[in-house]
């Protein structure tokens, strides 16, 4: 159980991570995808990463276990190039600490590079750099604007429960299954934990990429980092070159529409982008619209398209392909040092995306207007 124990003034300091944090999700992303479980939903995500993860990367597999990560590699920012520069600035003393943590119970002596670097040797931290940004390139690279849509998306979840709810009541639907009891906010974990934020307050930041237990970052002068679970609980899967899962379903045209609208945009701007004319991008939008994917709102004169929960729920777990045409060779994933750093079990394959939607959207289609959904099919 992981208790967080809150006072009137932590209360009134919780705050919501305007951003991602590229590191934390990196950070998760990789401890993701060393672990076992969840094959059936991560498998493909899983293999794909493999393969377009380059040799540079090896190095974090000495530090990144499936279970855990040293906190110098994840510092709290909203870009990468901050992140790293957070990386190369931190104190010896937190690297060291890390470093030991991470081969406390592994087996064979720390590899050279390692021992480099708790020792301040420059080269190997810049080493460490490369890999994480080579990493988050692999992982992120075609992926991270979905991250992003994603965030907002649970930036606004969490704004309408406190605004229903009151803030105890919405921090309780963050974690399925916490509760607030006597000033302590309790979340089931595996583990046994206590923490008190003592008036610093909390920073919430939902993750995409990590199906584990809730978890806190806990430091001096700082308010505590939550780090949740958050999302439609799927991967973001990078598109496979020149395929598009959505668009047998609902057609070429509605697929790229429903992926332009992850921005609002009105009539004439999605005509434009669609290189159509109004009217037709008005047809596409009202078809969404009946099938509850999008929402129109009237903004002044003018009038914007946006997506609903169930558009950004299909756009992000239509996948577009395993994403396996990227550079560079499989790394540590598939040796990860040590027995507490299992290797990823590879399970059945799962479903393709389009049979995945199909199953899920069944019901949708009537409302397609068939005889355009069919000429929309056609070359």
């Amino acid at each position: 159980m992981l208790r967080i124990e809150l006072t009137t003034q932590d209360l009134a300091r919780i705050r919501f991570a305007p951003q991602p944090a590229p590191l934390v999700e990196l950070k998760l992303a990789l401890m993701m995808l060393l672990r076992p479980d969840s094959e059936q939903v991560f498998g493909r995500w899983r293999r794909g990463l493999r393969q377009r993860l380059p040799g540079t990367t090896r190095p974090l597999w000495d530090l990144i276990s499936a279970y855990m990560g040293p906190a110098f590699l994840d510092p709290l920012s909203t870009d990468l190039a901050t992140g790293l520069d957070a990386v190369r600035a931190a104190p010896i003393t937190l690297v060291r600490a890390g470093v030991e943590q991470a081969w406390a119970r592994r087996r064979g002596p720390m590899p050279p590079w390692l021992r480099d670097l708790v020792h301040g040797d420059v080269t190997s931290r810049e080493r460490l750099c490369l890999g994480l940004n080579d990493a988050f390139d692999a992982a992120f690279g075609a992926t991270w604007p979905q991250v992003t849509a994603g965030h907002k998306a649970e930036l606004a979840r969490y704004a309408l429960d406190a605004a229903e709810r009151g803030v105890v009541g919405a921090l309780a639907t963050l974690c399925p299954g916490s509760r607030l009891v006597d000033g302590c906010w309790e979340v089931d974990a595996p583990y046994s934990r206590h923490v008190a934020a003592a008036g610093r307050g909390l920073v919430l930041l939902p993750t995409f990429h990590w199906t584990g237990a809730t978890l806190v970052g806990d430091n001096e002068d700082q308010p505590l980092l939550v780090v949740y679970p958050a999302g439609p609980g799927t991967p973001f899967l990078p598109a496979a070159l020149g395929e598009d899962a959505l668009a047998p379903v609902l057609g070429s045209t509605r697929a790229r529409t429903l992926r332009l609208l992850s921005d609002p945009l009105s009539t004439s701007e999605l005509a434009a982008n669609l290189a159509v004319s109004p009217g037709a991008a008005s047809t596409h939008a009202a078809a969404l619209r009946e099938a509850g994917l999008i929402d129109t709102v009237r903004d002044g004169r003018a009038v914007r398209h946006e997506l609903t929960a169930l558009g950004k729920l299909l756009t992000n777990a239509a996948g577009q392909g395993d994403g396996s045409q990227g550079r560079g060779t499989v790394t540590a994933p598939a040796t990860a040092r040590g027995p507490r750093s299992p290797r990823p079990v590879e399970g059945a394959p799962v479903s393709t995306a389009e049979a995945k939607l199909r199953k899920g959207t069944d019901a949708l289609l009537p409302h397609l207007h068939p005889a355009a959904h069919d000429q929309a099919q056609k070359p």
